[in-house]
């Protein structure tokens, strides 16, 4: 029987305000709560990544599977601005870090033509569901970096050090464990596959892969660490699928285009 509620008024209106939607309803951006959304974390962070690949501000991406059970995932890209954003009394970053529906990717004339990522959520989203997330981006050799629980700031921005590193971004993060449950961890094979399948499917970008040993077990059939780059791309994969089958043709055909109307990155397809 449903039970009736005689006084529905503006009092029982609730307004989740900044990331709190995220934490109530997961389902909504990832998914779920199980595995699958689990490593749909990962995806995120490094499909923005990628984003800068295609852009042609990046040529490499290092994945890293830390002992603790956290991510670490860092691009040679621009970097995330850190200047003060003109209508938020906040820098970009922690716009972008903390606003669903932020990013460079609305704008028609913006600094991206396509993208893979969730528009303007796949950051804020991993943000919100981490129990910590560490920020640090590089500029002119220069080190910023910021700290977030649960999609909150615990700091400032913090300039701190420099580097040899020119440009970029590298983000870590461990997924919060009151959304996920204290069982589910990222699977190594699942992430490595994932790194794989992004090299073969942009030619020419170089993804660093290195894991804990601790977390490999014998089933895992993966290196701790690797170099995945694949210079022809999906004909590459497509050889090493085809290896031990028999077939029609010595080589695979492929179709090669070029998009190059607003930007440097150049998108190849190949077709067997």
């Amino acid at each position: 029987m449903v039970s009736k509620k005689n006084n529905y008024s503006a009092k029982d209106i609730e307004v989740l305000e900044g990331l709190a939607p995220v934490r109530k309803r997961p389902g909504m951006y990832i998914g779920g709560t199980d595995e699958t959304a689990y490593h749909h974390l990962a995806n995120e962070i490094i499909d923005n990544c990628m984003d800068e690949v295609v852009a042609g501000e990046a040529s490499e991406i290092t994945v890293i599977l830390n002992k603790n059970g956290s991510l670490t995932i860092m691009d040679n890209g621009r970097g995330i601005p850190i200047d003060k954003h003109p209508k938020k009394n906040k820098t970009a970053l922690e716009v972008v870090m903390t606003t669903l529906h932020s990013g460079g990717k609305f704008k028609e004339d913006g600094v991206y033509t396509t993208s893979a990522g969730l528009h303007g959520v796949g950051l804020s989203v991993v943000n919100a569901l981490s129990s910590k997330m560490k920020v640090e981006v590089f500029k002119k050799k220069k080190i910023y970096f910021q700290d977030y629980s649960r999609g909150k700031p615990l700091n400032k921005l913090i300039q701190k050090g420099s580097s040899s590193i020119t440009s970029g971004t590298r983000v870590t993060f461990l997924p919060d464990d009151e959304i996920f449950g204290k069982d589910l961890k990222f699977i190594p094979s699942k992430i490595y596959e994932t790194c794989r399948n992004k090299a073969f499917l942009f030619k020419g970008v170089k993804i660093n892969w290195e894991c804990d040993k601790s977390l490999l077990n014998r089933k895992d059939a993966i290196p701790n660490k690797d170099t995945l780059f694949y210079p022809e791309g999906l004909e590459q994969y497509l050889r090493s699928e085809l290896e031990n089958a028999k077939t029609i043709h010595d080589k695979p055909s492929s179709l090669k285009g070029n998009l190059k109307k607003k930007r440097k990155g150049r998108i190849c397809y190949s077709v067997a």
